[in-house]
């Protein structure tokens, strides 16, 4: 029944012509005045800004809240939400791994379901339906391995903007698709996990399965893993985290083991791809630490995305990002989002 969107105001008019929501949120006023004139022969409410975002988040006729804006801008309406008692289908990781500790405590005051959209978390809560928490002995999330799975350091200094965004298996944006290659995006699930499941960094495992057809795995105590599987198809835990715990039909490819033959497993190479490492490190230090990982890391792919720098060099921008910054231990929403600008203005200056 909603709608929001930081895209152009073109592209906007058509979905709502289609969909005809109640409720349409533009970022910038401009886009949304432009907006409400081309659907102007609509019942649809235009509005703009945090202040729209945070009306569409506490609209009183709605149940769940598919968050799925990109960046840390999506953390206030989320939490506009969960005060209204409005259950989160979570697609944007930066609201758990830079604000985890004040959303999930939240979540439970107000009594509402975080449901993972990420195909890697809604394998696991897949896994975990119907099973004692408690008997958890560790998660094992699964990676494709990116365009350059395989490749050593010295092999990656030259690599290309097109060579990067040839994802093997998914086909995704651009910014989580260069994510991908640096096993940045594996960090920051790593992240999300920690805070969505209750578990310590320790308990969680990265697995290279580069099929893709393993989503996530859950290992218990007896030792007993219990896997999700599936075609890499984003469509399933969108569908899954709206209707859980029914099952409803989806059309679609079907896995045919038989055409499959194999599925194969590897460690993930952290002395390669370094996004993996400094993500752990970024969540062992915890507090405001993990806000300027994500905050460098985003700026840092923009820049590799507009040619400004080399594939490396996103290493380089978090690495020095995370030395210089000084952890805030419990930092408020105001202390995270001031930790993200300063993040920006030090990496502008820099680089």
């Amino acid at each position: 029944s909603v709608f929001s969107a930081t895209h152009s105001s073109v592209n906007s008019a058509g979905l709502l012509m289609e969909f005809a929501p109640k409720l349409a949120v533009m970022w910038s006023e401009e886009a949304a005045r432009d907006l409400a004139v081309r659907i102007a022969d609509t019942d649809t409410k235009v509005v703009s800004g945090m202040d729209g975002l945070l009306e569409l988040a506490s609209m009183e006729e709605t149940q769940i809240l598919v968050t799925a804006i990109v960046g840390m801008i999506g953390i206030r309406p989320t939490m506009e939400a969960i005060r209204a008692g409005k259950d989160i289908a979570l697609a944007n990781k930066e609201t758990l791994v830079t604000a985890g500790h004040l959303i999930m405590p939240l979540a439970r005051e107000h009594k509402v379901q975080i449901l993972p959209v990420d195909s890697e978390h809604s394998a696991i809560f897949q896994a975990l339906n119907g099973e004692n928490k408690k008997e958890i002995k560790k998660l094992l999330i699964t990676a494709s391995g990116g365009p350059f799975r395989g490749k050593k350091k010295e092999e990656l200094k030259n690599v290309t903007l097109e060579d990067t965004l040839k994802h093997p298996n998914w086909v995704m944006g651009r910014k989580i698709t260069v994510d991908s290659a640096t096993l940045v995006n594996k960090g920051l699930e790593v992240m999300e996990a920690k805070w969505l499941f209750g578990m310590e960094l320790e308990q969680i495992q990265v697995v290279v399965q580069p099929q893709s057809v393993i989503h996530s795995m859950v290992e218990f105590k007896d030792g007993a893993v219990m896997a999700q599987l599936g075609t890499p198809d984003m469509r399933l835990p969108i569908q899954y985290a709206l209707y859980c715990p029914e099952r409803r039909y989806l059309d679609g490819e079907r896995l045919d083991f038989a055409k499959l033959g194999s599925l194969t497993f590897e460690e993930p190479d952290m002395e390669t791809f370094l996004g993996l490492p400094m993500a752990l490190e970024a969540s062992r230090t915890g507090g405001s630490m993990p806000t300027v990982f994500n905050a460098a890391n985003e700026m840092a792919v923009a820049k590799f995305l507009r040619r400004e720098i080399g594939f490396l060099d996103i290493y380089d921008v978090i690495g020095q990002s995370m030395d210089r910054h000084e952890t805030r231990k419990h930092p408020n929403l105001d202390e995270i989002l001031a930790a993200e600008q300063e993040t920006y203005q030090w990496i502008e200056s820099r680089w």
